[in-house]
């Protein structure tokens, strides 16, 4: 394991909110490694601090691949509605850039596919997201 990853992983359960935003950025990348995914599910519906959630959803959303998208999905699937909120708002924050609607939307129609119903549920309101920043 990369040392890069392992620092990361250590970061994301570290009881200081800005390091786990830190580890959150960090770990973006590596949605696809399964360690990471699972430290990444908890930096977006983390209970003590918004702050992580949005910074996580939005690093994953800049990443934007199918695999940092899919987490996006699952946790909206999870959230409260006050995670939803700040991880929509974490999402929008790359939507308002100049590419990354086209992106996101494409692989939310991906996901729509997705053999888990929760990844389904989530990505359909992600891709509401994408349309409503289109306006």
């Amino acid at each position: 394991m990369m040392s890069g990853l392992a620092t990361a992983l250590a970061e994301a359960s570290s009881p200081s909110w800005s390091q786990r935003v830190h580890a959150g950025r960090d770990l973006a990348s590596f949605a696809d490694v399964p360690e990471a995914a699972e430290a990444l599910m908890g930096l977006l519906l983390d209970v003590e601090d918004t702050a992580v959630t949005r910074q996580t959803a939005e690093a994953l959303a800049r990443v934007g691949t199918v695999a940092a998208v899919r987490l996006i999905a699952l946790a909206v699937a999870e959230a409260d509605d006050q995670q939803a909120d700040w991880l929509q708002t974490g999402v929008h924050d790359v939507l308002v850039g100049p590419d990354g609607v086209l992106d996101v939307a494409a692989i939310c129609g991906q996901l729509a596919r997705d053999p888990e119903e929760a990844v389904r549920r989530g990505a359909a309101e992600v891709s509401a997201w994408v349309d409503g920043t289109r306006c």
